[in-house]
Order: C-alpha cells, then structure tokens, then sequence
C-alpha cells in the first residue's frame, strides 16, 4: 500500500493498538526494562551575531529548546496517560509514574546549518548551543540525562572553503566520537558497547534491549560518507542474534518529505516527483531492510520532518517520528521482553507541561 500523507495525520494511528511479534523472552539473555526519549531535529540556531536566517521566523529560537528542555526533565514526574482524546491508551503501565528515563536519543539535525558555519574552522556557535542544552547537566537549562547524539543531513550537508571542504562535517562527528567512541586512553561522556569508525554508527545495549544509532540512513555515502551497513550486520550478528528486541535511530523516513522526487514539470521536489531523490532511494532503504530482516526489530525512530507526530508500518515494523524538537515534541518509550509501550508528546508551557497525543502498544510474542 503507498504511503501518502494522509496516512501521518496527527494520532491518526488512534491509540491502544497491539501488534504480534515473533519473537519472546528467552532465559539466556538479560532482562529488558528500559524507558527512554527520542527526539529529532533541535536545529540549534545561534550564531555569533544572533540566529541564522529564518530563525526567529521558523521558531527555532533559544526559548523554545529550553521550554522543550523543561518538558523532558519533568518526564518523571508524568504518569504514563491512561487515555487520549477520550480513548484508552491501552499501555501496559497506564496511570503508573513514569520514572527516570535512561536516556535521551536524538535522530538528527541537532544544529540548523553545519554546526554555525565560520569562514574559518574553529568551534561552530550552533554546535556549542546544542551542547549547552542537551548536553546532560544538572542546571533547568541542561537535559538531566545522558544524551546519545544522531546527525542528520542540516549537520553533514555543509562543504567548506576548499580545500578544506568537510570542515563542518568533522567538526560534527569529532562531536559525536567524543561523546560515544570508546577509548583506551580517554573516556567518552555517554560510552557506547559499539562503534565504528568509519560511519560514526554505534550501538548500545540496556539490559536485554539493543539500541542503534545510524545518523543520517543506514548505508549513507553522501558526501563522502561511508557506509556503515556492513558493521550493522555485524553488529547485529554479535548482539541480536538471540531473539532480543533491537530499536534503530537515524534521521531520514519512509514518510512522503523522506521519500520526495524532483518533479520536472513544477522544477522542485515533492512527493509526487518521479525523478531523482532527493534524500535517500529504493535501493538504499531495502539495502537497510535486508540487512535488518530476521532480526526483532520492534522500531525504527527518525525525523526529518517537523510538523507531524507519527506513528506508521513499513514492511511490519513500526516507524515513528516526533514533531521537530525546536517545536516541543518528543517519543516516550518503554521495552521489555514482551512490549513496547510508545507515547508521543510534546511541551506545552515554560513550567515542564507535557501534552500526550498519540499512544500505542505492541507485544512480541
């Protein structure tokens, strides 16, 4: 069936949904309990004179990441909604706390424009505001938890000055090795279990649930980029191959602005295009489907697009995506063995409200 956008109308997946999965707790592999956040394009703005172009205009302003900041930190708080929109949630921990989540996992494009472009290389004004914010700290302005960091195409899409044309690229993913890469002789704030060098992925287990983050797509070789599928499989061969639950990160989708054509006749690209793509192809997306089938991947989480929570299926597996963080969304989520529970959300005031709009549950059997 093809995807089109009536397909992500807000919460249009209603909620209290479950879906069966082939997979179950087996006693030989660790427990799995792990609530966590995602969230998606933070587009940190500043620059040295004030924000960049359209800024202020799109609201991707210092206030709202904090008023988004506020909201995260207040998640334990919350309690799991037991209904929305006058409908049950059918969540397996419905009006029980939420609890401290273990992390936040961001899909991409945490600056709007190559970090803060500078005409020389030294450290980008938009990277250092994504760090003062969502780096963990213990400050109302700083997210209370660790922070696993995903890039998407706002950050990797830059070229500089020749002949120093992936200046902005490095500066990027010297940004991530730093917070993930594991080290003999230095030690990363947010340590990850696996990481490869070559495309930045890596990966991290919580108890029995197996967590990947893919930064722009799974196979990404624009700009020079290399491909991280092979790791993937064998990272997936290493860590998943007994049945455990596995949850992808990266920035692209499977929603009608990730999938856009070039439309000849109108000169631009739209989701009625049929020429080239303008993010990534059919090929690259059953590369990262062939690699992943026979796994229990029980979701894949990206961005992308700002202005619509969604909540969809591709090839069995559910795919969610948040509005824009800049715009106070987020994913709450929590897995076990057995379920998934899934919350999307977003900030409401300058106090840490949360509105919940979206709400379903899956169950592996």
């Amino acid at each position: 069936m093809p995807v089109t956008r009536r397909s992500f109308m807000r919460g249009g997946l209603g909620t209290g949904l479950a879906f069966a999965w082939p997979f179950g707790a087996r006693a030989d592999r660790p427990a799995t309990d792990a609530t966590f956040l995602v969230i998606n394009d933070v587009h940190a703005c500043r620059m040295d004179d004030g924000l960049s172009p359209n800024c202020e205009a799109e609201g991707k302003t210092n206030a709202n990441l904090l008023r988004h900041i506020a909201a995260l930190n207040n998640i334990p708080e919350q309690r799991w909604p037991t209904e929305i929109g006058g409908k049950p949630t059918g969540l397996t921990r419905a009006g029980q706390p939420i609890g401290r989540p273990r992390g936040v996992i961001v899909c991409g494009d945490v600056t709007d424009d190559g970090g803060g472009q500078t005409a020389e290389p030294r450290e980008g004004t938009q990277l250092l505001q994504f760090s003062h914010r969502y780096q963990q700290g213990q400050s109302a302005n700083h997210i209370h938890y660790p922070v696993y960091v995903g890039l998407g195409n706002h950050d990797l899409d830059q070229d500089g000055h020749p002949p120093q044309i992936d200046w902005y690229r490095d500066e990027l993913r010297d940004y991530v090795r730093l917070n993930h890469k594991p080290s003999v002789f230095f030690k990363p704030l947010v340590p990850v279990d696996s990481y490869d060098t070559l495309s930045d992925s890596y990966s991290w287990n919580w108890g029995g649930l197996h967590l990947v983050q893919l930064h722009r797509y799974g196979g990404d070789t624009n700009k020079r980029a290399a491909s991280g599928l092979e790791w993937l499989r064998r990272d997936l061969a290493l860590y998943a191959s007994d049945g455990r639950p596995v949850v992808m990160f990266q920035h692209y989708g499977w929603d009608p602005f990730s999938l856009e054509r070039w439309d000849p006749a109108n000169r631009t690209f739209s989701d009625t295009g049929s020429g080239t793509p303008h993010w990534w192809d059919d090929a690259e997306r059953d590369a990262l489907f062939g690699i992943i089938r026979g796994y229990n991947v029980v979701g894949i989480f990206h961005g992308h697009e700002h202005d619509t929570p969604m909540a969809y299926q591709v090839n069995g597996i559910d795919i969610i995506k948040a509005k824009a963080a800049f715009m106070g969304g987020f994913v709450l989520a929590r897995a076990t063995d057995t379920t998934m529970d899934v919350v999307l959300g977003e900030a409401i005031d300058d106090r840490g409200g949360v509105k919940f709009t979206t709400a379903f549950a899956k169950t592996f059997k």
